[in-house]
């Protein structure tokens, strides 16, 4: 099955989140979903992820965000 799935729950939680007017947290599953595509695609090859993700600057965002990540 794979990590696949993870990506049709971020779809469903971004289609919610469009329907009732949550439009922050829709922009933030966008993001999320693309994060999640880059990792999904870095385990399967070993690409690293910063080469997949445009700029490498929003996984680092995320990271701190959860509280593992660097500082600024």
């Amino acid at each position: 099955m794979g990590h696949d799935w993870i990506l049709d729950v971020l779809a469903d939680l971004k289609a919610y989140a469009d329907q009732n007017d949550l439009p922050a947290l829709a922009r933030q599953l966008d993001e999320t979903a693309r994060i999640a595509s880059a990792e999904i695609a870095s385990s399967r090859d070993g690409t690293p992820i910063a080469a997949i993700l445009d700029d490498g600057a929003s996984l680092g965002r995320i990271s701190r965000a959860a509280g593992g990540g660097r500082g600024a």
